[in-house]
């Protein structure tokens, strides 16, 4: 591994906050410098710029603590205020607030979401007509992420509602977990509209303020001008980060839009362990809260997850947080990722222990590694080197993807030239839920664009070309030809995994 000197803490003035711990949650009851050390080697190990850790046990936060440098540039210090986007944790936030209106009578679990958002429709009509909240919220509606139409949308959150309503469907009903974020948007206004208010107003009101969780807001607009946040990195070739442009979030996202710190979040995660009560009664009813915690649908565990977690025996998804067994523990976890970001929240509910972990540093596995890190240090588990572990996984994965890549290349016959000259190909292509797509022949290549996202096609063989750009999976573009041997449709593999059809 490559040595940073700013990816130690040991080189670094600690920022450390006094904590007011209970007599049955005693100061020596945690060995903060063994947190420290472990926060410490996974920073370097993961070279990760910093990170944000808050660890509650009981009924109180026993630690509390900012390390490394929230960027490169400046090098200013990660602290327990440091703001970092949350990103899909926010799931929780919507599946309480979900939870608060159960309580109440205002909806059910199981009621259909138009009956609050009459535009929402999913493709199949079987499906369209049985679907519930409970299906939008455990990611098991049969729709698979599609992301493309949010990350950097230009559409608004209807608009990105009503075009969902025009994909098919990739699994059956109810019998597979596909993570779908676009769900808990329309959960989210489903929420709204059963309370009257807004997303943002219910979570706010009914939550935050009542757990005091003042600095967490709900765009990065409303964190324009505050001085202590984070920057979004990633790493280069030589594995140091350097500083990315952060993510826009202009108007409060159910699915993925909160804002906040460590401080505010070991709140959050106190609430879930112990159902914090205001006026002498719950926040939320137990019955209601548990429900969240559990299990919804199974979560089937591939090699790299089970090489991750190779004490996990079983992984399920119950409403905005994964369940899995760990050394026999019951583990609540669930991680957030955007440009630039990790978050990760995991909870022990029988030891009451919660762990906060916020980093600077694009799609990187030591949210992993440091939550099994702390774990094992602070339950006394067997020991295993967590990093390693974790990092092999990583590697083993990408091997097997470079091997893939590898196979399909010996496939290809690689002589070949593609069927039509490439005027033949350009055109305007249509799609009832993506758009326009637009191919052009510029300076003898083929030029592909979608709003924002434009790139030259690169010839793989006969009709399929490869796709350079890399939030979209780096895909296969296949054009497919009509009986008269004329260009007639586009099938853009990977994220979008969908058929445009050619204007004539």
């Amino acid at each position: 591994m490559i040595y940073c000197p700013f990816f130690s803490i040991r080189m670094l003035p600690a920022i450390v906050v006094l904590l007011t711990l209970s007599s049955n949650c005693r100061a020596d009851s945690l060995d903060a410098d063994a947190v420290n050390k472990v926060v410490a080697d996974a920073l370097q190990a993961w070279h990760v710029p910093g990170v944000a850790v808050a660890i509650v046990r009981g009924d109180e936060v026993i630690y509390l603590r900012g390390h490394g440098v929230r960027s490169v540039e400046d090098r200013a210090r990660v602290t327990p205020d440091t703001l970092f986007p949350i990103a899909s944790c926010t799931k929780s936030f919507t599946t309480t607030a979900l939870a608060l209106l159960v309580d109440e009578g205002k909806l059910r679990w199981d009621d259909p979401p138009r009956k609050f958002v009459p535009y929402f429709h999913l493709s199949d009509p079987l499906v369209d007509g049985d679907v519930t909240l409970r299906d939008l919220v455990t990611h098991r509606t049969g729709l698979r992420d599609h992301y493309m139409l949010w990350h950097r949308s230009p559409w608004t959150q209807e608009e990105i509602i009503r075009r969902v309503g025009l994909l098919p469907l990739d699994k059956p009903f109810r019998t597979t977990f596909q993570y779908q974020s676009t769900m808990f948007t329309v959960a989210g206004f489903a929420a709204a509209k059963a309370s009257g208010t807004t997303w943002e107003e219910l979570v706010r009101k009914r939550l935050l303020d009542p757990l005091d969780m003042k600095a967490t807001q709900f765009t990065t607009k409303a964190i324009e001008k505050v001085a202590d946040k984070a920057s979004p990195h990633r790493l280069d070739g030589d594995n140091k980060p350097y500083v990315i442009a952060a993510y826009p979030t202009d108007v409060p996202e159910p699915a993925g839009s909160i804002q906040s710190n460590a401080g505010d979040l070991s709140k959050w995660l106190l609430f879930h362990l112990n159902n914090k009560k205001v006026n002498g009664k719950p926040l939320v009813s137990p019955r209601h809260l548990e429900e969240t915690h559990t299990p919804q649908i199974v979560l089937r565990m591939d090699a790299t997850d089970r090489a991750m977690f190779p004490e996990t025996h079983r992984m399920s998804y119950g409403m905005g947080w994964v369940i899995q067994d760990h050394f026999g523990n019951r583990l609540l976890q669930h991680a957030g990722a955007i440009d630039g970001f990790r978050c990760h929240f995991t909870m022990v509910p029988k030891s009451r222990l919660g762990i906060v972990l916020l980093c600077n540093l694009h799609h990187s596995r030591m949210n992993i590694a440091l939550s099994n890190s702390l774990l094992e240090t602070l339950l006394k588990l067997p020991h295993r080197d967590w990093n390693r572990t974790v990092a092999e996984a990583a590697r083993r994965d990408r091997a097997e993807a470079d091997r893939e890549e590898r196979e399909d290349r010996k496939r290809r016959l690689l002589s070949t030239r593609p069927t039509r000259e490439l005027a033949g190909y350009a055109g305007v292509y249509e799609h009832p839920a993506y758009g326009t797509v637009r191919v052009s022949l510029e300076s003898g290549r083929l030029v592909w664009q979608w709003h924002r996202y434009s790139a030259a096609l690169v010839h793989s063989y006969y009709d399929t070309f490869a796709l350079p750009i890399e939030i979209m999976d780096e895909p296969r573009v296949v054009f497919a030809l009509d009986a008269k041997g004329v260009v007639a449709r586009m099938k853009v593999l990977g994220a979008m995994g969908v058929e445009f059809e050619r204007h004539r």
